[in-house]
């Protein structure tokens, strides 16, 4: 027998404070970010997906925007520790999500994505709850959509 788990993402927003920090402390500064550094856009937060299971397969996305924009979700490989290490460009995995809604959809449209990247996206994420408790993510808000506008959370089944 199986059941259904949905896990919403949350907001970090301590982490995203730190990443905006270290901008912020590069342009005071006059220094460039190192070598193969991701630093955070202004478009741009960290959110986490808190695994209370880790045996999961991967079911569908829920994602909910409550205006015209385009939200793209990209995962990081490891367990990231900022106040430690900054974040690589090479910690960040692919495919990416990108869901978005463009003007003149209906307001119960179903939210557009690029479904074969979406789905191989979140069983990925399915494969690396399987040794992780916590995973973190970039969302990059564009044309519209905002933290305010989004709701986003993936549904896994789980074998009980």
């Amino acid at each position: 027998m199986s059941t259904e788990l949905e896990l919403p993402f949350r907001l970090d927003t301590q982490l995203t404070e730190v990443m905006r920090l270290r901008v912020q402390s590069l342009q005071q500064r006059g220094q460039k970010r190192q070598d193969g550094e991701r630093l955070l856009l202004p478009n741009e937060a960290v959110y986490r997906l808190d695994f209370s299971k880790q045996s999961l397969r991967f079911s569908r996305w829920m994602v909910q925007l409550a205006q015209t924009g385009r939200l793209t979700v990209t995962a990081t490989s490891q367990l990231w520790t900022p106040d430690l290490t900054n974040l690589m460009t090479r910690q960040l995995l692919e495919p990416v999500g990108v869901f978005w809604r463009v003007p003149g959809d209906a307001s119960d449209a179903p939210i557009q994505c690029y479904e074969a990247d979406a789905h191989e996206f979140g069983e990925r994420i399915a494969e690396l709850a399987k040794v992780r408790k916590v995973m973190y993510f970039l969302f990059a808000f564009a044309d519209g959509c905002s933290p305010e506008t989004v709701d986003c959370s993936i549904a896994f089944t789980v074998d009980s």
